[in-house]
């Protein structure tokens, strides 16, 4: 997977995503969802930092069959607010 942190004023802002959707767009209807090289670019991660980011951000990004799997066996989101966006799976974390 890859994995994009960014320190923001609101706290950590992490983006992950299986590395061959990097520059696709997925529609389905009205929504679209480009896996944009700037926003999810970043460095190759194992499952062990995948779920160490997610577990301190406070908002996330998860795009891909792979990456949202993680993210819902760890309980980090709720496998009923996953989106089916044509080929991929797309979901968002806000810890408030």
């Amino acid at each position: 997977m890859l994995l994009n942190e960014r320190e923001t004023d609101e706290g950590l802002l992490v983006s992950v995503c299986d590395p061959d959707l990097l520059g696709q767009t997925f529609e389905d209807g009205p929504v679209s969802l480009t896996v944009d090289e700037e926003f999810y670019d970043g460095e190759r991660a194992d499952e062990a930092a995948v779920v160490d980011s997610l577990a301190r951000c406070a908002v996330a990004n998860i795009v891909g069959h792979e990456a949202v799997a993680l993210a819902v066996e760890h309980g980090f989101v709720d496998e009923e607010t996953v989106l089916d966006i044509e080929d991929t799976r797309h979901a968002q974390l806000l810890r408030m």
